[in-house]
């Protein structure tokens, strides 16, 4: 590079929505399975702005495992047809800030492995969309030996870690700022 040549940084994206309504939710985006389905279970929760307060325009889609641990394939994950599970979930948020999917509880990956959701959040104010995990809570071994996990704190680990409902559903609330923020990650390449 010469003396003259200054390095070049990325425009950022434009700022994001609130224009999901017109264009990206598609039909049944939230239900990754339809809730007949045995291994059934529903994602819920609500994203919060940094002063705690429920942001009504924002978008979340979920990439994730189905219950044997195989990341699926398959093409088409815009398409829901009843019976092929594409493991791609994209779903709006009501006017109180509240999200649903039904889906399944992810299997590890591999064996030992702690089970993961992985969460794209699109909303106001982003320049950029951000990405985070939900983990199952139940394998506190995998939990504890989990790579990602294991390099936060306490109190870091417990934004990432779902609860699970006392009617089997899994709740997970996304805070975007502030008291508990939920820790987000960076992936090379994708900034």
């Amino acid at each position: 590079m010469s003396e003259n040549t200054q390095r070049l940084v990325p425009t950022p994206g434009q700022t994001i929505g609130p224009f999901y309504g017109y264009a990206l939710p598609y039909e049944n985006g939230e239900n990754l399975v339809d809730r007949s389905h045995p291994g059934s279970v529903r994602l819920h929760g609500t994203v919060y702005d940094g002063h705690g307060v429920p942001v009504p325009d924002s978008m979340l889609e979920i990439w994730q495992a189905d219950e044997n641990g195989k990341v699926s394939q398959e093409t088409g994950s815009l398409i829901r047809d009843g019976y092929t599970f594409t493991g791609f979930g994209r779903v709006a948020v009501d006017n109180e800030g509240q999200y649903t999917f039904t889906t399944v509880n992810p299997g590890p990956t591999e064996a030992g492995k702690a089970p993961f959701i992985c969460l794209t959040v699109f909303a106001r104010g982003l320049l950029n969309r951000l990405f985070t995990r939900i983990y199952l809570p139940e394998d506190t071994e995998a939990l504890a030996n989990d790579p990602l996990l294991s390099g936060l704190s306490e109190d870091e680990r417990a934004t990432l870690v779902a609860t699970r409902e006392a009617d089997g559903s899994l709740r997970f609330d996304v805070h975007l700022q502030g008291d508990g923020e939920t820790v987000f990650l960076a992936y090379p390449g994708l900034e």
